[in-house]
Parts: C-alpha cells; structure tokens; sequence
C-alpha cells in the first residue's frame, strides 16, 4: 500500500524532531563555551563592551579571567546535561504521550528562557546570547504546540509531577532514590541562589579572596566588569536551576529503565564533572566554595549506583 503522508507530516506532526533539535543546540552551545574557554578568548562583543580582551584583562588581573571562564565553563556543563535530558524527554516520554514529560519540558524552557532577564540586572545585554535565545524560542514553541496537539487526551498539568513520585523502590534501590532527590533539590535551590547572587551582590566572600580583590576593585579596573560577570553568574544560576527541575521531576516520573538509568548519567556527569574539573584546573580549591558540588556529586554517583539493578537490568 502507498504511504500519502507529506514530509510534513513524518518530520513535523508530533514536534518531536524540534523538540529534539533543541536540545542538540544546547548541546552545541555547550561545547563551544567548552572551547572558547580552553583557547582564552572572549566573544568578541565581550572584548568591544569591555574595551579589553582576554590577554590584556589578564595582564591586569589573571585570577579574574580565571574566575570569568570558570563561570562560562560551568554554565556550558549546565545547557548540555539540559539538552541530552531534552532529547530523551522527545525521543522516550513524550513519544509514547506521557503528561508530565510535556510540562516538564515546558517548564523547564520557561526557567531557562525567562532566566535571561535575570542577566538584565547589571545593565548588561548578551547580544550572541540573546540572539541564540530568539532564534531557538520560536523552535521550542512550536515543538510543544505541535507535541501538544498530538496528544489524544490533551496533557494536563498536575502539582503532583514536582513532589510526588509514582515508583516504589525497596531495600538499596529506596537509598538511591532518596540520594537522587537529595541531589535535585540542592541543584535547584544552588541555581536560584546564584542567580540571584548574579543579580545582586554578584561575588560573595570566596571569589574575593580567590581574585584577591574588593568589591569595589572592579570597577576601578573597568566599569563594565562588574556587569559582565554577572551575566556570566546569573547564566550558570538559571542553567543549573533547570536542570534540578529536570532532574527531580524525571526522577519521581519516570518509570525505571535502562534508557533512563543512561540519560541520567550521561547528562548529570556531563554537569558535575565540568564544574569540578574547571574549579582545579584554575585552582579555585576553596572547601566551602566547592562543598555543594561535593555533596551534589556523592549524592548523585550514590544514586545511580543504588538504583543500577532496578533501573538497568
């Protein structure tokens, strides 16, 4: 029998494939902060608003640069861990029509989307970031309106998908579970409080000591600092926050597999590892500094080792 059905209809008709391509982008966008950071260099409206490029800001300062690229560098970890969750979200979940897979992935797009007027704050507008923004929020949306209208039973959102978990899971399992909760609540709360530290009082003591700097030091070097690295900060805050969304909810919605067991250690080790690495690698080594992301990362490798057997095999 011949299959009618238009290229439209095979690509477009579920939104699947745009909601995937978002998060290849993601992904993308991950990678090349990864890089631009490796190679030393700021983008170049960075260079044109501070009047300075990397090398020269070094020659002042080099523990700032260090700072600077260890923000980027984290947020880069935060937006690929967002994107593989994304594509499993598309290619899994939301293919075989689960609710709480659609407002998972809605909500978590208007936290990261909306945390863009979070980097408003200082006065500092992100033209390369903004302009990705616009250029992929169309996308995002008509990935959901589509993945929306193919639903049979429209998705309903329930206050349920955030706090109540529909799986059981007995003995080590039940530890794991619990371990992973732990894990997405810290990563939640820990972005919405340096968002707002990006937003706001933009350092706090460790920087400082880490740039051996005063908070007023900043703009004696050049007035447009302070405001960069609060774009800088409030990114990592509003990438990290989405993906502790992400990440609590898939964990209490999910019916275990080994897809997710996958997904789930492929995009969170994505995440934690990038920011410890990038923290020794500038040697910004302070205890309390680092204690979260310690505690995240046991909390998250004690998880998924408990929950292997029920999920993987």
């Amino acid at each position: 029998m011949e299959d009618k059905r238009s290229l439209y209809e095979v690509l477009f008709s579920d939104g699947r494939i745009l909601l995937s391509f978002v998060g290849l982008m993601l992904i993308f966008s991950g990678i090349f902060v990864f890089v631009q950071s490796y190679i030393g260099e700021f983008l170049p409206h960075d260079t044109i608003y501070l009047g300075l490029n990397a090398t020269e800001l070094g020659k002042i300062n080099p523990m700032i640069v260090n700072f600077m690229f260890h923000d980027r560098v984290s947020f880069g970890g935060t937006i690929i861990s967002t994107g593989v969750i994304y594509i499993w979200l598309s290619e899994f979940p939301i293919r075989l029509k689960k609710d709480w897979a659609w407002w998972i992935y809605a909500l978590s797009g208007i936290v990261g989307f909306g945390s863009f007027l979070s980097y408003l704050g200082h006065g500092y507008l992100d033209a390369y970031h903004g302009m990705a923004s616009l250029l992929l929020l169309p996308v995002f949306i008509l990935g959901l309106y589509l993945s929306y209208r193919s639903f049979p039973q429209k998705p309903v959102f329930k206050f349920s998908f955030l706090t109540k978990r529909r799986w059981k899971f007995r003995g080590i399992a039940e530890f794991g579970y619990k371990s992973l909760i732990f894990c997405a609540l810290g990563i939640v709360l820990g972005g919405f409080v340096i968002m707002i530290v990006g937003m706001t009082f933009v350092f706090v003591p460790e920087d400082l000591d880490y740039m051996v700097m005063c908070s007023g030091d900043f703009s004696k070097i050049n007035k447009n600092l302070t405001p960069l690295i609060a774009h800088d900060r409030a990114s990592f805050g509003g990438g990290l926050s989405c993906v502790g969304i992400l990440l609590l909810c898939i964990i209490n919605n999910a019916k275990p597999s080994r897809n997710l067991w996958e997904v789930l250690l492929i995009a969170m080790s994505s995440g934690f590892l990038s920011v410890l690495a990038i923290h020794f690698m500038v040697g910004y080594t302070a205890f309390t500094h680092l204690l979260p992301a310690y505690l995240g990362t046991l909390a998250f490798y004690a998880g998924i080792l408990c929950t292997y057997k029920v999920m993987y095999k």
